[in-house]
């Protein structure tokens, strides 16, 4: 029983900038490299970490190139729905997005908290979940999200696309931080998506939290010109629970893809950014840049209806998909 583990594709068909390559082709030679793994090692399935693609609706061509790669893994493919996944951060609105058509389709399997899915093999039983993301994602009580139980099996894996994290980015950044979920959860390993940069494997009470960081480099930051794109193997066949990180081949040096003048422009842009998230919490202390944010905090201090607030989210995200329609 071996379980191969990747997060975070962000599956285009246009290039950032930033990167001197063709990024989609790019996106694809990983893939591929991706499907000689599960045969080389005889992966018996693979779990995705959330924000498959980088919009929930991409063209009728990108969406049949990446979905016949999923397809061509030959192993069922396990997955949680990621923000980019979704209109407006709203899981309502997963039946319209690219990723709920692989589902209807059978090229994917989406996991939900409370509905274990059980894998076999090997004599060995995982129970595997998952909490995709939503708009209350790390504001809410994390072991709402983060935490399972194990109902049966050897093994329990929950996947999650969370700003989990071994430590705070910044003061009132929304994260959950793995020492709030480690005493509480009963999973054995928490795969998590979402965090471009990922972080080191860290075990706390017995139970492992890993997140490779994404498979592609789709910012200009310094830290992601020296990070290795990689992927993590889950293996259940040697009578305990291991794993280990496999960097990609294929993956190219950092400076090789990324553009210097555009990571000096983007550093330009962090910091003039900050100044502008400063600005802003000190007249309305927003948490958040994107407009799923801002119209969370403002109905949050206004002390709006929860009805309300969930109604302006539902309509921001239909906006979203009528843009992305007329384009």
């Amino acid at each position: 029983m071996r379980l191969l583990f990747l997060t975070d594709t962000h599956f285009r068909g246009t290039s950032p900038q930033h990167r001197r390559d063709n990024l989609m082709e790019t996106q694809k030679e990983k893939m591929r490299e991706v499907a000689a793994l599960v045969r080389e090692l005889e992966i018996n399935a693979v779990i995705h970490g959330g924000d498959l693609w980088d919009s929930p609706q991409p063209s009728l061509a990108v969406g049949a190139e990446f979905g016949a790669l999923l397809k061509e893994l030959g192993v069922p493919v396990y997955a949680v729905p990621g923000n980019h996944d979704l209109f407006g951060q709203n899981p309502a609105t997963l039946p319209r997005t690219m990723l709920g058509l692989l589902a209807r389709w059978g090229i994917v399997h989406l996991l939900e908290p409370e509905k274990p899915v059980f894998l076999r093999g090997g004599g060995v039983v995982v129970q595997l979940t998952g909490q995709g993301f939503h708009y209350d994602m790390d504001r809410r009580d994390p072991l709402l999200d983060y935490a399972v139980r194990k109902k049966e099996g050897d093994v329990a894996i929950h996947v999650v696309h969370g700003m989990l994290l071994d430590r705070s980015l910044y003061p009132g950044a929304p994260c959950t931080l793995i020492e709030r979920v480690a005493p509480f959860t009963q999973a054995d390993y928490t795969l998590c998506g979402h965090a471009h940069l990922g972080f080191p494997d860290t075990c706390l009470y017995g139970r492992w939290f890993l997140n490779p960081g994404a498979l592609v480099r789709l910012s200009a930051l310094p830290q992601e010109v020296q990070r290795r794109p990689q992927v993590i193997v889950l293996d259940f066949t040697g009578g305990r629970p291991v794993h280990r990180a496999v960097a990609l081949k294929c993956a190219r040096p950092g400076e090789e893809v990324l553009d210097r003048a555009a990571l000096e422009e983007a550093a330009f842009r962090e910091e003039r950014l900050a100044l502008f998230v400063q600005g802003i919490r000190s007249g309305g202390d927003y948490l958040g840049l994107s407009l799923e944010e801002i119209v969370d905090s403002i109905a949050r201090r206004q002390g709006l209806a929860e009805e309300v607030r969930v109604e302006a989210l539902r309509r921001l995200g239909k906006v979203q998909a009528e843009i992305l329609r007329r384009e």
